[in-house]
């Protein structure tokens, strides 16, 4: 890790050494000294509010002015008022005019939180700002110039809401020329969700002056990181808190902590919190998904081989007729055929488990093949295979 990121995590509070966290940190420096949009993407309580000020910390805007507004807590009917300002009589309870948060933070920062929630109206005014500078207060037709810096940021998919005409395609691709993904807890990895759990524990401790610090036995510890955290970082921190004030134990156990999760959650993913017949617990449904995928490719290589023998004549089926001498072995044929497409995108979609599995351990081997349930040298041989060297 570099000694940058290293700096910037301690300034923070930010916890954790997830190559994907760290990744997001680099970007967020590399891009700070420019001024592009940027657009922050990450599911709700993944921590997005962080990034914005580190980019302005370390901009050469970092003298003026910061302001964070969440664009889905302003009312449709006030959001153009709020960004940029209106005249004395303009609407109802105008009483004066009032600057807008483009005109106050001119020279520095704007983080717009949840911008996928701006009204399409408002978002035409926006898209000038970005292109010109130039905006007007509601009410008026005096042209006024402002020089902020955006930094975006949304847990919806955009591109999904341009397709439905719901958010300006022009706009989404103005604020969005650095792109900034923050990955969801359940993507961590163990480390850091147990970082994460003891940061807030001590924390917990220590502003509610509890007598020791909550700690967690190794059942506790299974169903901690086999958990979804669907609220991720903050969802995490307010389970933590609960726990630390209400139980009297300070050595919590696996039905402890189960007991502060939600129980839909718990048994819409009923795998996550399971171990299977040979010990291994998944730590998400990605991994599940990608052991499904290897059962699945190995069922569909049996079965193929089998419908090969079955029309050959080697092996008898219904009450021992021969399928290779049948009139119905075009029909087999037929069967063959798409058992051919369907090993050929399952061969797609093992390459691409492959591939993100490697990323995801940084090219360990030896990590990969047990989180795929795979021996070693089978993964070697569809390294191989796949090109994957």
């Amino acid at each position: 890790m570099s000694t940058d990121i290293q700096q910037v995590k301690q300034r923070f509070g930010i916890i954790g050494n997830h190559m994907a966290l760290d990744r997001a940190i680099y970007v967020a420096l590399q891009v700070a000294p420019t001024d592009a949009s940027v657009l922050i993407t990450g599911e709700s309580g993944v921590g997005k509010e962080f990034f914005p000020q580190i980019i302005h910390n370390n901009s050469l805007r970092k003298h003026g002015e910061y302001i964070a507004v969440n664009c889905g807590a302003i009312p449709e009917g006030t959001i153009d008022s709020e960004l940029f300002g209106h005249e004395k009589g303009s609407f109802t309870g105008a009483l004066a005019e009032r600057k807008g948060y483009f005109e106050v933070v001119n020279s520095g920062t704007i983080f717009l939180d949840e911008v996928g929630e701006l009204p399409v109206p408002t978002q035409a005014r926006l898209l000038r700002v970005l292109e010109t500078g130039e905006f007007m207060r509601v009410g008026s037709s005096k042209v006024f110039k402002t020089n902020v810096r955006v930094v975006a940021a949304t847990n919806v998919d955009l591109m999904n809401a341009v397709l439905k005409g719901k958010f300006r395609e022009d706009l989404f691709y103005r604020l969005s020329s650095i792109p900034i993904q923050i990955p969801p807890l359940r993507e961590r990895g163990e480390e850091d969700i147990l970082l994460l759990f003891r940061k807030f524990a001590t924390d917990c401790a220590e502003k509610y002056k509890m007598p020791s610090v909550i700690k967690l036995d190794e059942s506790a510890k299974k169903v901690l990181v086999s958990y979804r955290w669907p609220g991720n970082v903050r969802e995490l921190k307010n389970v933590t808190e609960r726990i630390s004030v209400i139980e009297e134990r300070r050595n919590i156990s696996g039905d402890i902590l189960k007991y502060y999760l939600p129980k839909k959650e718990i048994e819409n993913f009923p795998m996550l919190l399971r171990e299977t017949e040979n010990g291994k617990i998944f730590g998400s449904e990605r991994e599940i998904l990608y052991q499904v995928l290897f059962d699945m490719k190995k069922d569909v290589a049996e079965l193929k081989t089998l419908v090969h023998d079955i029309m050959s004549g080697s092996v008898r089926v219904d009450g021992g007729i021969n399928y290779s001498n049948m009139d119905h072995g075009k029909s087999i044929q037929e069967v063959v055929d798409v058992i051919e497409e369907e090993t050929v995108s399952l061969a797609d979609a093992e390459r691409e488990a492959i591939r993100k599995m490697l990323d995801k351990f940084g090219g360990k081997r030896k990590k990969a093949a047990e989180e795929l349930g795979i021996s070693e040298r089978t993964l070697y041989r569809k390294i191989r295979e796949y090109g994957l060297e």
